[in-house]
């Protein structure tokens, strides 16, 4: 697997075999980038039915920017319906048990909101519930990331940084 610029997967075509042969099926093909280099006919015999259930897309044009594209994406998160349409701020700040952790949080919660991360947030839920949902273990933390205490709130890292006066604009510069 390779890819490009914008930091999408492009499979080619024994990526795809791999896919279907590893017992995945078609269904874990509804939505993948495929290498123009691949004859997708060739690859006809190892899918039952191509046309029924798989939608092919091919690499984003290169002409658009990656600013340009990164927003374009932004706007398809794929999550439930639950979790798109939830007031992340106040799932937030009903997660705080004291002043100043709602004064923390309010504060962090305005700069996420002022940088448009709002829909980021919501999608950090989902995947930390996922995650719990189905006992994957994940990291303590890493990086800047940690200064945020909207993040330890919604369980992405365990490190407090109200404990550890960590500043937030370490992470949102």
């Amino acid at each position: 697997m390779q890819t490009n610029q914008y930091g999408e997967v492009v499979l080619d075509e024994q990526d795809l075999c791999d896919l279907v042969l590893q017992g995945r099926g078609l269904e874990s093909l509804k939505h993948v980038i495929v290498n123009p280099a691949v004859d997708l006919e060739s690859l006809i015999h190892v899918l039952e039915d191509p046309g029924a259930l798989v939608t092919w897309t091919f690499p984003a044009d290169n002409s658009q920017s990656v600013p340009d594209y990164d927003a374009l994406q932004q706007q398809n998160w794929h999550m439930p319906e639950q979790y798109r349409d939830m007031d992340i701020a106040e799932h937030v700040l009903a997660l705080c048990q004291t002043d100043a952790e709602l004064q923390r949080a309010g504060h962090e919660l305005m700069l996420y909101q002022e940088r448009g991360l709002f829909d980021l947030l919501r999608y950090l839920t989902y995947l930390v519930d996922v995650m719990r949902d189905n006992q994957v273990i994940w990291g303590v933390g890493r990086g800047s990331s940690v200064a945020s205490y909207v993040l330890y709130l919604l369980g992405v890292h365990r490190i407090n940084s109200m404990f550890y006066d960590l500043d937030i604009g370490e992470f949102l510069r």
